[in-house]
């Protein structure tokens, strides 16, 4: 049978990626031979089909359970589609998964694509701020590759604006991609917005950005998605030692 699972991948500071401040949860799909099937071919055919809203669903549930009782607070951050806000109860889901595992929404961050906004601006916006005057943060995916334009992120109801690995992919060298890397993370601060640069592939990018001003980062040079369970092991882990340290000291 096919089937889907989920993987988790940090989100750092990219000065000191031992730091995790969230992770991204995200969705896989295993084939009936074994392998794994891309996101970007079975994630249109699931919104084509309405599978998606289901889909959606389990994934915030699940990902609430699992994160809910780890040895530290961390952040959660998971993908919404476009169709669960059109053909489903996105604010219902969200507060449905917190209520029944328990984890505040102040950890949890629901990530939406501009193309969102564009197409249904007005009705979107009202749901993202429900949500985040409940205490749940909303992060803009994918920033740059769509319709967006730098003037209206003021009014967003949105807390980070994630930078899309295609410009990160063609730094150091693509002058165009770091000038609009620069301009995206200056617009930010100036709204107090979080910026996170998504696909960091190797030091020489991880130093550029930071040299920009962009302190998160997201990307195979610091982690690749990889099980919760791995995860928690390597948590438990640090707050073991921190905990040792502690003693010492005291």
């Amino acid at each position: 049978d096919e089937t889907f699972f989920l993987v988790m991948q940090p989100i750092v500071p990219i000065d000191d990626a031992s730091k995790k401040l969230k992770f991204e949860m995200l969705l896989r799909m295993r084939s009936e031979s074994g392998g794994l099937i891309r996101p970007d071919k079975f994630i249109p055919a699931a919104e084509e089909t309405g599978l998606i809203v289901e889909l959606g669903r389990w994934i915030l549930h699940a990902a609430a359970r699992e994160v809910a009782n780890w040895p530290r607070p961390v952040r959660l951050s998971v993908n919404v589609s476009a169709l669960q806000f059109e053909l489903g109860d996105i604010i219902a889901d969200v507060r449905s998964a917190l209520a029944q595992s328990g984890l505040p929404p102040e950890r949890l961050q629901v990530e939406i694509t501009e193309s969102l906004l564009v197409t249904e601006t007005s009705h979107v916006t009202e749901k993202l701020r429900v949500l985040r005057t409940e205490g749940v943060g909303i992060a803009l995916d994918d920033f740059g590759t769509g319709y967006s334009s730098l003037s209206y992120l003021g009014r967003l109801p949105v807390d980070t604006i994630k930078i899309d690995q295609s410009f990160v992919r063609g730094l150091p060298g693509d002058g165009e991609a770091s000038a609009i890397i620069r301009a995206v993370l200056m617009l930010s601060e100036s709204l107090g917005k979080h910026v996170v640069a998504e696909g960091i592939e190797n030091q020489d990018q991880a130093w550029l950005l930071r040299l920009a001003g962009c302190k998160t980062g997201q990307g195979y040079f610091f982690s690749r998605p990889g099980p919760a369970e791995d995860i928690v092991v390597k948590l438990l882990a640090a707050e073991h030692d921190r905990l040792s340290t502690v003693m010492r000291m005291g």
